[in-house]
């Protein structure tokens, strides 16, 4: 049987999407009803970046499934400089039965997945973050059941999280109104397809340069850093053209009254947001929590017992 990867939100269909979204409700109900499952498998995560939540979560959902875990940290492996991608992939595949990695180059994590003899799942790349998207969009129907009545607006860097945003709300039928500044925006090529997998779902894709104008009327706020990891040496430059995107309490009286506060973590008060962040609408908790279900969802489909 053909190995199944989750590289990009773009190769999962709406009916995939939700069926993720179905196994992680139960999932989150009963935690352990899957506790034998992937009895004798082993997940390697190979990461080229430190991590919180997606080395946490991947280790404990695995846990639970009844499955090991191989966390191999970027001084061990090196890959890409100590040693080829294509190797690590042809030679860690030999020994495990799905590998995580979390990669700066999109690249990478193509050719893992173009290598390896197992499934292989983006943890994060410069492109992508899937499982951010897909625990994001379970998290805002936690809330909302209604899908095609939610308008989410981003407001910050046009980045990896902001893409894989792109094409799950797409596909879920959820609007985006979304603010960057000149010059950040998202991957042109994945804003066009977004918008039209969201056009024959009845949602709108819009882009601008203005932040109020994105945030006005809407039921979901997201921010992400405005200085990603690899990117610190732009940090002077990027604070001075970040400046008026801060999501802060004069922005969201824009919103609708009670909209909710989205942010992948980890979050950085004063910059992208202020203390709204920690305020009874905010639910960036929830999403750090639905990494967990979520990804146990994927994993038991990816590895084929979902």
């Amino acid at each position: 049987m053909k190995k199944r990867d989750l590289i990009t939100l773009e190769a999962l269909s709406s009916r995939e999407i939700f069926s993720i979204m179905k196994l992680a409700r139960k999932l989150k109900k009963a935690p352990l009803s899957r506790k034998k499952v992937f009895r004798d498998k082993t997940l390697a995560l190979l990461f080229q970046k430190p991590s919180n939540r997606t080395r946490i979560s991947f280790e404990v959902a695995m846990v639970h499934l009844g499955g090991h875990v191989l966390y191999l940290n970027p001084q061990e492996i090196a890959m890409g400089t100590r040693e080829p991608v294509k190797d690590v992939a042809c030679v860690v595949s030999r020994y495990v039965d799905g590998i995580v990695g979390r990669v700066f180059s999109h690249q990478d994590i193509v050719s893992l997945a173009r290598y390896s003899d197992v499934p292989v799942i983006n943890g994060l790349s410069d492109l992508a973050h899937p499982c951010q998207a897909l625990s994001d969009i379970f998290t805002i129907r936690e809330r909302i059941r209604r899908l095609r009545k939610v308008t989410l607006a981003y407001v910050g860097d046009g980045n990896n999280v902001l893409n894989s945003l792109l094409m799950v709300c797409a596909k879920t039928g959820v609007s985006m109104k979304i603010a960057t500044p000149e010059g950040y925006g998202p991957s042109r090529e994945i804003f066009d397809e977004a918008s039209k997998i969201a056009k024959s779902k009845r949602a709108v894709m819009e882009m601008s340069t203005d932040p109020y104008e994105a945030v006005r009327g809407s039921d979901i706020v997201y921010t992400d850093v405005w200085v990603s990891m690899g990117r610190e040496e732009e940090r002077d430059k990027r604070l001075r053209d970040f400046e008026r995107f801060q999501v802060n309490e004069r922005l969201m009286k824009a919103a609708k009254k009670n909209a909710l506060i989205m942010h992948c973590l980890p979050a950085h008060r004063g910059e992208e947001i202020t203390d709204v962040i920690d305020g009874k609408n905010s639910i960036v908790y929830d999403q750090a929590e639905n990494r967990m279900h979520v990804q146990k969802a994927i994993l038991l489909k990816i590895l084929g017992r979902g």
